[in-house]
C-alpha cells in the first residue's frame, strides 16, 4: 500500500493538482480585490453612491441591540438576523469575473494545442 501510495503522489496530474491549487488559491486573492476594491465601488458610484457590502435587510433584531443598525457588521454584532442581499452580490459578480476569466485561460490552451 506504501507504494502504491508513493507512486500516486509522484504521477504528474497529483503535483499539477496541487500547482494548481495554490495558484487558483492566491488568484482567488487577486479577484477578490478586483471585485471588492475596484468593480463594485464604480458599480456602486454609478448607482448614486451604493455601498453593496452593506446593504442588508434585517429579519430579526438582535439579542444585543435593536434596529436601526449603521452597517452589516454592527446588525452582525448585535445577533441580529439579516438579509445580506449586497454580499451576496458582490459574490455573485466575483464569481461571473472568475468564470469569464478560466474560460478565457481555457479558450488560449485549446487555440495553443490546436497549432501543435
Amino acid at each position: 500500500m506504501l507504494s502504491e501510495f508513493r507512486e500516486f503522489i509522484a504521477k504528474g496530474n497529483v503535483m499539477d493538482l496541487a500547482v494548481g491549487v495554490i495558484i487558483g488559491a492566491a488568484f482567488q486573492k487577486i479577484v477578490d480585490s478586483l471585485v471588492n476594491d475596484l468593480v463594485m465601488p464604480i458599480v456602486g458610484f454609478a448607482l448614486g453612491g451604493t455601498d453593496f457590502s452593506n446593504l442588508f435587510l434585517v429579519m430579526r433584531d438582535g439579542a444585543k441591540a435593536a434596529a436601526p443598525y449603521a452597517s452589516l457588521a454592527d446588525a452582525r454584532t448585535a445577533g441580529a438576523a439579516v438579509f445580506a442581499y449586497g454580499a451576496f452580490l458582490t459574490q455573485v459578480v466575483q464569481f461571473l469575473i472568475l468564470a469569464w476569466i478560466v474560460f478565457l485561460m481555457v479558450k488560449a490552451v485549446n487555440r495553443v494545442r490546436r497549432t501543435l
